[in-house]
């Protein structure tokens, strides 16, 4: 064999080059790290849209860390954010292995599933809004089961349709993040699981679910991220009612900039969503251990 004849080794894939990277950089400076700087220097400004801002210092912060209404609203934030992560991570992960696999007509099935993922938050209030109205919808023809059927006017009742409302709306899109994981499973596993006398339920907790833990990551921090800025549910749904009883922090933000003209002190409030999302986001990541893996597959 010559030399001409013999392959020459393959070289490695050359790295996208670092101008690959610039539009991202500046869509996110535009849109992301410049705003949030602008609400960063309006927390400390007395302003009421109108006029000039005035630096007060730490003004709005003394005036919002003496309002009961904030510690409430953060507090509300974090037990419907909670709420919506045990009630939406068990489902999206069943329904999602269950849309990975063969099943019949699981393809025509899963299409109308994924319908509420197609809608706004705007409509999909406005549709539970509707049919949840105590005079003509769905609790006044079904009285036995919903009493008064004002589903809206006690916290309890309120915080369940929020949830419920949440649910029905963005479980389809972690059933997607579930589907796709699951899918990429190694059939490998299970068939040495099976071999090993492993049941299907077996497979499931032993293979599956340990198989799904970047997906799980990936998932509770949208979750995380998605029910502490939630803010259209709330509003069209409550409007923060009944008193400040569903008031999160979102919708308290927008009283304060947008109903009270004290943008300056709804800029604070916006600050201080921000670090709460991200402090927590960062604490579940650290316990999850998230930070230090290095395989590129799940579960690895």
């Amino acid at each position: 064999m010559t030399s001409s004849t013999v392959p020459r080794p393959r070289r490695p894939a050359a790295r996208p080059g670092v101008a690959w990277t610039l539009p991202a950089v500046v869509f996110f400076t535009l849109f992301a790290l410049v705003p949030l700087l602008l609400v960063a220097v309006l927390a400390f400004t007395d302003w009421s849209g109108l006029d000039t801002p005035h630096f007060n210092g730490l003004g709005n912060w003394r005036t919002l860390f003496a309002d009961p209404v904030l510690l409430h609203s953060v507090w509300l934030s974090v037990l419907l954010t909670l709420l919506g992560v045990v009630v939406q991570t068990p489902l999206s992960i069943a329904l999602g292995v269950w849309a990975a696999g063969r099943q019949r007509n699981r393809a025509v099935l899963s299409a109308l599933f994924f319908v509420p993922l197609l809608l706004s938050a705007t409509a999909v209030s406005v549709l539970w809004r509707a049919l949840l109205d105590p005079n003509f919808g769905i609790p006044s023809e079904l009285g036995w089961l919903f009493g008064d059927g004002n589903l809206f006017g006690k916290q309890s009742t309120a915080i369940g349709v929020l949830v419920f409302v949440a649910a029905w709306q963005f479980t389809p899109l972690h059933t997607l993040i579930y589907q796709g994981a699951a899918r990429a499973i190694p059939e490998v596993l299970y068939q040495a699981a099976a071999i090993d006398g492993a049941g299907r339920w077996r497979q499931f907790f032993h293979v599956t679910l340990p198989q799904l833990r970047n997906s799980v990551i990936t998932s509770v921090i949208l979750m995380i991220v998605g029910g502490l800025t939630t803010f259209d549910t709330v509003l069209i749904l409550t409007q923060g009612g009944p008193g400040t009883d569903t008031t999160i922090t979102a919708y308290y933000m927008y009283d304060k900039a947008f109903k009270s003209f004290d943008y300056g002190t709804g800029s604070a409030v916006a600050l201080l969503l921000v670090l709460v999302a991200t402090l927590i986001s960062l604490v579940v990541v650290r316990l999850s251990g998230y930070d230090k893996m290095t395989g590129t597959q799940e579960g690895i």
